[in-house]
């Protein structure tokens, strides 16, 4: 059984840009990992306009910083992930966590047409454009 994405961008607020949450099988991968307050990638370097999505997979091994601790990743360090496509399959693996004693979260596993797909609708999907 495949796990489940969705890609959610959070509006901006007093401290941030819109950045970008993942939520897999209904939960935040990031919230757990970089504690309260922590937040996401900016949606504007993660979803940029006109160019493809650093998280779009190809078969080549990519780490991926998606998310930080309030602190700020200069300082604790942030939480990436590697993303790489196996024919059908994108799989989330290797994850580093900003600070001890966080856990990583496990290692996901996509169906690739869906993770292409929320990734493409999240590429698409520019409402945070106006807020910011």
């Amino acid at each position: 059984m495949f796990d489940r994405l969705e890609i959610r961008v959070v509006p901006p607020g007093p401290r941030f840009a819109a950045q970008v949450r993942f939520w897999v099988n209904g939960e935040d991968v990031i919230e757990g990992p970089v504690g309260e307050g922590g937040r996401g990638p900016f949606a504007a370097d993660l979803l940029p306009a006109g160019r493809p999505s650093l998280l779009r997979a190809t078969g080549e091994a990519r780490r991926l910083e998606v998310g930080e601790p309030q602190c700020t990743g200069g300082c604790c360090g942030f939480l990436s992930v590697v993303v790489q496509r196996f024919k059908d399959v994108v799989q989330w693996s290797d994850w580093e966590v900003p600070q001890a004693p966080a856990s990583p979260p496990t290692e996901f596993h996509f169906d690739a047409g869906q993770y292409d797909a929320e990734v493409a609708r999240a590429e698409a999907d520019r409402w945070w454009q106006v807020h910011a």
